[in-house]
């Protein structure tokens, strides 16, 4: 099935209401990891929604994305605890390590790399997650050992 189809499958779990964009576009995320662009002009043409109103909404909320993510999504928190403990360091390391920045996904799409404001996790900061995986107490020499686990 291709993007098209596969959106308007969505589209139609919600008999394409414009009340019903927000669930539509995280449904599309949903199913692709990232919100592709031939897929908001299609949700654009069915819906009677201008693009812009539809990009609009993907730039103002952070939990949408509008590029291929990694496998493994990596999140450093840099929060006061965790500023204060090291985690601009850990930040670094990956950076290093991955050959990418912050905000960016590996050429071989396996990591994103993402830094947090906070976890909520100060007790065992400096906190990183690797999906959903939680790893206090990081320090830039445990970070090797964190990524070959994944």
């Amino acid at each position: 099935m291709d993007l098209a189809a596969r959106t308007q499958k969505i589209i139609n779990k919600y008999t394409a209401e414009k009340d019903a964009v927000m669930a539509i576009l995280q449904d599309v995320q949903d199913e692709f990891g990232y919100v592709p662009e031939e897929a908001v002009r299609h949700i654009s043409r069915v819906l009677r929604v201008n693009q812009s109103r539809l990009f609009g909404i993907l730039t103002f909320y952070s939990q949408f994305y509008l590029t291929p993510r990694g496998k493994n999504i990596l999140k450093v928190c840099c929060g006061t605890a965790c500023h204060v403990k090291g985690g601009e360091r850990n930040l670094t390391k990956l950076e290093e390590i991955l050959h990418v920045k912050e905000g960016q996904t590996t050429a071989d799409k396996m990591y994103s790399l993402e830094k947090i404001a906070c976890m909520g996790a100060c007790g065992l900061a400096p906190v990183i997650t690797v999906n959903r995986d939680v790893y206090g107490h990081v320090t830039p020499d445990k970070i090797d050992k964190i990524l070959k686990k994944k």
